[in-house]
């Protein structure tokens, strides 16, 4: 008899097959095979919100061949992934296969590798129950906000609504963002900047005012700053101070999910569903050429900054090797996680450093190689030596006023000779200053006043968004991307470019909650929540305590809103648009709809004219000249085609421009980002062209 280990998916049973040999059989149960049922709350409140789980009617094949297989075997592991969904996951199977609770059949791979099998296998445990009934507690908590307050959104807003604990704090978010940036004034403000040339040098540096008489130069108007132009006309610049010293730069830790999520998003514009799909295909494990099925990455939801001593001294191996030693920093790197970080996993990283992204490129999907490219290469970093800059700073003093300028060449290069982090804005070009002593006289190139104006908060982007639900405790590694997929499905929010902005729809049920349930959509409630959730899984908690502080509240509070509301409905209010119903004649409206956004005429219901809302381009089509407009795919893609469809088939992923061909006089069509190129889509043409 054989001994079976059931994992989730078949890419990671292929995986770990290969390591175990002969003796082992190993199938997935395809994630979860037994849940609450959709058509009913399925919570049992008078006695201790025992969850009535079923078996879930599409893994009906599945249970039976794992009853099967586990009939036959000597010994049955659950391997599904080291998390609590994953611990939970393992309960379900062990619950339908009537497995022992108190045997040593569960078993986690951090990384999915020979050694990350091994280790796993060898160090068999009970399932952890504490996990499970915190996973239990988190689900039972999403089921009840859910199915009672979906409901009452239904009566008092439109049916098809849903509200959920994490979901709906993070529309909040964005809605409170958005009125934020709306009800902003701007300040105007003013500043000096002035170029010089130092007498050793021709070349010219700028140095920026920063205090008249001692205090910091705040300049409120164009009045004022004409009165600190006219005091330094003819003044002399003189160098007052110059500070010289070595600026020591270090590394960005290795990845947790939040810093991957966030990093894949300003890197490569990838949103948060897309990274975690990529990642979890290199953890379950890839086909590489001469290797065979390998787990490319350690698992990739944590919070933790945890790296083994093993991975750290194959890092360093490997940096030896490949930059040389002095490349290596006079003594191991050790990140500490966060107070709240569960720690349970290490951080995100290769789990064969030597395992180049170049050496396995060739077996990888674009998605795939990109995260692992982006994994290694700041894990790789995270282990190097300090970035080593010359820095220089200069003070120059003229009639009561000081200007600062500094600058910095780089002295060595150290870990960004592999990787550096992307920050959210262009930072200024800080080069070296040209060769300056203290009581030099400058000369005095060009002096300006500068208008500015102070402003508004930007909008969040997904990688924004995740940071700030990360830093108020809101949800955890493994609900960010799904939490983020929720509501742009639901409508509360959009995309318009990378930025997340609310619906109308998105503002009235917001409203709604602060309205009636202001401690749902309160961050520090649901970051206590989470905290709790935790005390559970250490054990330190009941989770049924838990769930029966929750709704004895929550259940007031749904009492008294319902009563609040009795006969009483909130209207979404429509987007004004130019277009005039071609039927009637009254101005068309944007409304929302269970599918989506759609035109209809403002004299509803006289006039039930509704269309689709097409969004042009500024290109023509290269088969038949109509104008190309904008089109999402079923799964919520941008692409573009012809408004003369289905006469014209004509479609591309390619961004339609203004510009005209040189060779043939068709649009051009942009591929790829900043480094992409124009192209002629006309058939035959061929023009292209780098940006």
């Amino acid at each position: 008899m054989s001994n079976l280990v059931i994992v989730e998916s078949p890419a990671k049973a292929k995986t770990i097959k290969k390591y175990l040999g002969s003796g082992y059989e190993v199938i997935a149960s395809m994630g979860h095979i037994r849940d609450l049922p959709k058509s009913k709350m399925s919570i049992d409140f008078e006695n201790g919100f025992q969850p009535q789980y079923v078996e879930m009617k599409d893994k009906a094949d599945v249970i039976k061949e794992l009853k099967n297989k586990a009939k036959k075997s000597e010994h049955v592991y659950l391997a599904t992934d080291p998390d609590r969904e994953g611990e939970a996951i393992s309960w379900h199977i062990a619950q339908i296969l009537g497995l022992d609770l108190n045997e040593n059949n569960r078993v986690e791979f951090n990384e999915i590798t020979k050694t990350g099998v091994k280790n796993g296998m060898d160090n068999p445990h009970k399932i952890d129950l504490d996990l499970v009934n915190a996973q239990q507690a988190r689900r039972i908590l999403d089921r009840i906000v859910g199915y009672k307050l979906s409901p009452f959104l239904w009566k008092k807003v439109r049916r098809g609504l849903s509200a959920g604990r994490v979901q709906s704090v993070a529309v909040r978010l964005i809605v409170d963002r958005e009125r934020e940036i709306l009800a902003f004034k701007p300040d105007e403000y003013w500043s000096i900047d002035a170029k010089f040339t130092a007498p050793s040098s021709r070349k010219v540096f700028t140095a920026k005012l920063s205090k008249i008489d001692g205090k910091t130069a705040e300049l409120a108007n164009k009045e004022e700053t004409d009165e600190i132009l006219a005091r330094l006309e003819n003044a002399e610049y003189k160098v007052s101070e110059v500070k010289k010293r070595v600026t020591r730069k270090q590394p960005a830790p290795p990845f947790i999910t939040s810093t991957l999520q966030q990093e894949a998003s300003k890197r490569m514009g990838f949103q948060a569903k897309r990274t975690m799909k990529a990642a979890q295909e290199l953890y379950e494990g890839i086909e590489i050429a001469d290797m065979g099925a390998v787990g490319l990455i350690t698992y990739m939801r944590t919070d933790s900054l945890r790296i083994s001593d093993e991975a750290r001294a194959a890092a360093a191996e490997c940096i030896e090797q490949m930059y040389g030693k002095e490349y290596l920093p006079s003594s191991p790197r050790v990140y500490k996680s966060k107070k709240s970080a569960q720690d349970a996993h290490e951080a995100i990283r290769p789990s064969i450093p030597s395992l180049t992204p170049e050496r396995v490129k060739s077996s990888l999907t674009t998605d795939q190689f990109k995260v692992y490219k982006l994994v290694w290469e700041r894990f790789i970093a995270s282990q190097m030596a300090n970035e080593l800059l010359d820095t220089a700073s200069v003070t120059i003093d003229a009639n009561g006023c000081t200007f600062k300028a500094s600058g910095y060449s780089v002295k060595f290069d150290g870990f960004t000779k592999v990787y550096e982090e992307k920050k959210d804005s262009t930072e200024e070009n800080n080069k070296m200053l040209p060769a300056i002593e203290q009581g030099d006289i400058l000369k005095l190139k060009e002096i300006l006043g500068n208008q500015h104006f102070t402003a508004p908060p930007a909008r969040f982007t997904e990688a924004s968004l995740i940071k700030t639900m990360e830093e108020n405790g809101i949800g955890r590694p493994s609900t960010y991307a799904p939490t983020i997929t929720t509501i742009l499905a639901r409508m509360y929010v959009e995309r318009d470019g990378k930025q997340l902005k609310p619906t109308s729809l998105g503002e009235v049920i917001t409203d709604l909650m602060k309205d009636h349930f202001k401690h749902i959509v309160d961050a520090k409630f649901t970051a206590k929540m989470e905290t709790d959730l935790d005390r559970v899984e250490h054990g330190e908690e009941n989770w049924v305590d838990t769930l029966d502080v929750f709704y004895k509240d929550f259940d007031k509070v749904l009492g008294k809103a319902e009563k609040a509301m009795e006969g009483k409905r909130v209207k979404v209010p429509d987007e004004e648009t130019d277009e005039i119903c071609e039927e009637c004649g009254k101005p068309m409206v944007i409304k929302i709809g269970r599918f989506g956004k759609f035109l209809a005429c403002s004299g509803f219901p006289d006039c039930r004219n509704t269309k689709k809302i097409v969004l042009p381009t500024k290109g023509n089509c290269p088969l038949c000249g109509k104008k190309i407009i904008q089109k999402k795919s079923k799964k919520g893609r941008t692409f573009y085609g012809c408004e003369g469809y289905p006469e014209c088939n004509f479609m591309t992923w390619y961004v339609p421009q203004e510009e005209k061909c040189p060779k043939c006089g068709s649009s051009l069509f942009k591929k790829g980002g900043r480094a992409g190129k124009l192209l002629c889509e006309k058939p035959e043409c061929g023009y292209e062209r780098p940006l």
